[in-house]
């Protein structure tokens, strides 16, 4: 007696030839998660840069909390007008100042949990930066404060600030971040 052969369905191609970098092709789902999301390959510099940055932002709001309690250990290495400036922020500029450090901590967070948050939490970063220079740059004399050496490494943390945002909505736009 003959049998049929036994034909099995295809396989699904979920992404292009692997040269154009495995991007998705169709967004099926399986129990509820889309399986772009499945095998979306993560690249390897997304974990160095988050962990660099979650210690580069980690420092950060550790000189944020550091100046609020008045650590002696660690305010001791400025002088004491430098010190009157910093304890004389208006609670407006605080608070700005505590939204750039602790959107920033939680942007790298997100980054390395691979949530597409980071790209937001990165962009309150910036907002809370900005709001913070004009304080220090506009309404007072920050820049004769901090001297050259302040106002370069100021110029490092805003180049990372716009970098980590930038960074982040690029993983999100190829759907690293979820």
């Amino acid at each position: 007696s003959r049998t049929d052969p036994v034909v099995l369905p295809r396989p699904r191609r979920l992404y292009n030839a692997p040269s154009q970098g495995y991007k998705p092709v169709t967004n099926h789902t399986s129990r509820g998660i889309a399986m772009s999301e499945w095998n979306t390959k993560v690249p390897r510099h997304l974990w160095i840069v988050g962990a660099v940055t979650l210690l580069w932002n980690a420092v950060g709001a550790f000189d944020y909390s550091a100046t609020q309690f008045r650590i002696e250990s660690y305010m001791s290495q400025f002088s004491a007008e430098q010190l009157a400036y910093f304890y004389g922020f208006p609670a407006w500029a605080v608070a700005a100042w505590a939204i750039a450090v602790w959107s920033s901590l939680l942007g790298s967070l997100c980054l390395l949990l691979r949530k597409a948050w980071a790209v937001q939490l990165f962009g309150v970063a910036l907002a809370g930066m900005v709001v913070t220079a004009f304080y220090n740059f506009v309404l007072t004399d920050g820049m004769a404060m901090m001297g050259a050496g302040g106002a370069i490494f100021t110029a490092v943390i805003w180049l990372i600030a716009i970098s980590l945002f930038f960074y982040a909505r690029a993983m999100a736009q190829r759907g690293v971040l979820r």
